[in-house]
């Protein structure tokens, strides 16, 4: 049987292919979104109290290398063989070189669940891959078009909503630790799981909202996000072998670099690039890839990273 919040996604999305009145009100969505991102950061944070070392980067920044990796790596297949312009492009690649917080929840519930052993660092993946993607896709795009200047990249990118949430979160869990946060365990720590589900039903009820209709005259940029995500676990995987990670620590890393944002890439590309199709990102990294990850890619790659371990 798949993980329970799991089931919660396909309860979305079947209710919306079935057109069903059932949706979550976007005011508690945002809310989800916020306290999920914090909750994070928290958790890596609470992970790292009195353990963090100087040693640590030398996995850490090969790790916030993939960021600037990942999407050079995917830009030139979508300009090429998906055929998209150049705004779209960088736009996508900017998407898929970020990662996705709601799989990162799931794929690290995952690792919780099966008892596999992760590093405390862990945690700070998701802070390491979600910038570096969305500046140098910026700092690309710019490049190439010639427009707008180059100097504020880093600070929207800084300044948005997921890094603070996820940067403050991992700071305030280093600070105070599991003892300084037990009042709030209660409601933010052990309703982890809760929240988690309730986000996964609206991600269900959106997805079925961007795939229907599917627009089959982009059939060539669904394939790549239909594929796309079982080429980029294997860079997690084959980085994590060399890293020498533990088990859980690697399906962290694989699961991730598999997935596509969709909360803190949306925002930062609609703001940069105005001329790029955001309904496309979301098409391939909401519509296909994310339901791809969940519902088959997670369990695939949990059996991939064991035959290694």
């Amino acid at each position: 049987m798949p993980d329970i919040v799991i089931t919660f996604f396909a309860l979305g999305l079947v209710a919306g292919l079935l057109k069903s009145d059932l949706k979550v009100p976007k005011s508690i969505y945002e809310t989800l979104s916020i306290l999920l991102m914090l909750v994070l950061g928290l958790k890596g944070g609470m992970a790292l109290h009195g353990k963090f070392e100087v040693a640590m980067l030398s996995q850490l920044l090969p790790i916030a290398a993939l960021g600037f990796i990942l999407p050079l790596f995917c830009y030139p297949i979508l300009r090429r063989l998906v055929g998209l312009p150049l705004d779209d492009a960088a736009s996508i690649a900017a998407h898929y070189g970020s990662v996705s917080a709601g799989t990162f929840a799931v794929v690290l519930t995952m690792v919780e669940e099966a008892g596999l052993p992760l590093n405390p660092e862990t945690t700070l993946y998701l802070v390491l891959l979600e910038l570096p993607a969305i500046v140098v896709m910026l700092w690309l795009h710019r490049s190439l078009s010639g427009q707008g200047s180059k100097g504020s990249i880093l600070r929207e990118a800084l300044t948005s909503r997921g890094v603070l949430l996820l940067g403050g979160g991992v700071l305030i869990g280093y600070l105070y630790g599991p003892i300084g946060l037990k009042p709030l365990a209660p409601v933010l720590l052990d309703g982890f799981k809760t929240m988690l589900a309730l986000f996964l039903l609206e991600m269900g009820l959106c997805t079925a909202k961007v795939c229907s209709p599917l627009p089959w005259q982009h059939w060539r940029l669904m394939a790549f996000a239909a594929l796309m995500p079982f080429v980029l676990a294997w860079v997690g995987i084959a980085a994590a072998l060399a890293l020498n990670l533990p088990a859980g620590s690697a399906l962290v890393l694989a699961g991730i670099t598999a997935s596509a944002s969709y909360i803190a890439a949306p925002a930062a590309i609609r703001a940069a690039i105005p001329n790029a199709n955001i309904g496309l990102a979301m098409l391939a990294a909401l519509g296909i890839t994310f339901p791809v990850n969940v519902l088959i890619g997670l369990p695939l790659y949990q059996q991939w990273v064991q035959f290694f371990y």
